[in-house]
């Protein structure tokens, strides 16, 4: 059984930690919040469509519309397998801190091909969030964080019926299929140039 195994079993019984809170939160996101838009991603950090995704589209996007104030994007943690890497790497991320959250997530994206490696699934977790083995395993250990995790998933896949990853909404509606930049200026431009609607007197 590997260690990341082990330590997530092993959160099972574990006491919650002194702040757990701040690692417990709702979703993650980047942008305006009053943005005119939203764009929700369902991932997994095991996904390799979602690397794929990130590693192809997602920085073309952030800079087009996340960057400059026109989309709110929201990340939806939906581990994939293997299950226990992807959960213990939503919560290695959110340990690293707000302002390191989305660094430790594209890092865990992009060195997916650690997760084959023996032992790789500790030094993927540690590389990419910076936490040394005994703030790895404190992290992993909260079992506070592991319950509103689990809470997570379960509400946010419900919401839209979500199964699989990655899959997108943009402003409540399901794409068919991870977006091109093409494809999501296609889905984003009419509802930025859209007009309100004046309400009827």
């Amino acid at each position: 059984m590997s260690p990341t195994r082990r330590l997530l079993l092993a959160a099972a019984f574990a006491l919650a930690l002194p702040g757990a809170a701040s690692a417990a939160e709702g979703d993650m996101s980047l942008g305006d919040p009053k943005a005119k838009v939203t764009v929700i991603e369902y991932a997994s950090v095991t996904c390799s469509h979602c690397a794929h995704w990130q590693e192809t589209v997602f920085d073309a996007f952030k800079a087009k519309y996340v960057d400059t104030g026109q989309v709110r994007y929201v990340l939806r943690e939906l581990p994939t397998p293997p299950f226990e890497a992807a959960t213990a790497g939503f919560m290695a991320a959110r340990c690293a801190g707000d302002a390191k959250y989305f660094q430790v997530v594209d890092a865990l994206l992009r060195s997916q091909a650690l997760l084959q490696l023996r032992g790789g699934s500790d030094r993927w977790l540690r590389n990419a969030s910076g936490l040394d083995p005994v703030g790895l395993q404190l992290c992993l250990m909260d079992k506070a964080a592991l319950d509103a995790s689990k809470a997570r998933v379960e509400a946010n896949a419900a919401e839209y019926g979500v199964n699989s990853t990655p899959t997108f909404i943009v402003n409540g509606r399901k794409l068919d299929a991870p977006p091109t930049l093409e494809e999501l200026d296609q889905a984003i431009q009419p509802l930025l140039t859209a007009k309100a609607k004046k309400p009827k007197k």
